[in-house]
């Protein structure tokens, strides 16, 4: 494979997108692919020290403009120092969230910021996926299963219930908006089940 491809899990709390992120890692990884995978807020050393300060702590810690500028730098920071390279050797990057995550929590889940949200990965990041699943469930059960991880990386689940419907209902909008690149999975089924619905799509697709 002489071009990298760069593919992304998208989804609320506790949908089980991290968990088919390995899933499909480690199935282009049986069959001879070169992969990387990866996660934001985090991805490289710098971002993950940034990623502490957006996961932890109390809800209220930031207003969702200073969300979007520590996502954007630390999302610049994942481009230059893991993505890009990546990409460039032909590995497929797989990564858990990248800028659909801002665009629905910050954009539009918190408030009316989607446009100061485009606006800042025009100019910083400028690029999407190539491909993206939006792994959809309740967000009464996704919520139970976030919150029982206990992983101490609770901020956004702890904003409540109804945070968790704005998110679903932002991830579906998504969806609408970008019906060629993103793919939505029903992650209420057994997680093999999802896995092989994933595995089917990425080996059409690369």
């Amino acid at each position: 494979m002489s071009v990298g491809r760069f593919i992304s899990f998208e989804g609320i709390d506790g949908s089980g997108k991290s968990t088919q992120a390995r899933l499909a890692a480690a199935h282009l990884e049986r069959k001879g692919v070169d992969v990387v995978l990866t996660r934001e807020p985090g991805g490289s050393p710098g971002a993950e020290e940034i990623r502490r300060l957006l996961v932890e702590g109390d809800p209220e810690r930031w207003s969702a403009e200073t969300e979007i500028l520590l996502f954007t730098a630390a999302r610049r920071d994942h481009l230059e120092k893991t993505i890009l390279p990546a990409l460039a050797r032909g590995a497929v990057v797989i990564t858990d969230r990248f800028a659909d995550s801002t665009r629905v929590y910050q954009g539009a889940a918190r408030g009316d910021l989607r446009q100061l949200v485009d606006q800042l990965h025009s100019a910083v990041i400028g690029r999407d996926p190539d491909l993206t699943f939006v792994i959809d469930m309740k967000p009464e059960d996704a919520l139970r299963r976030g919150l029982a991880r206990k992983s101490g990386e609770d901020r956004f689940e702890d904003m409540g219930l109804e945070f968790q419907i704005k998110l679903r209902e932002g991830f579906l909008r998504l969806v609408g908006d970008a019906p060629d690149r993103c793919w939505l999975v029903d992650g209420a089924r057994d997680a093999a089940v999802v896995a092989e619905e994933i595995a089917s799509r990425l080996d059409a697709f690369l």
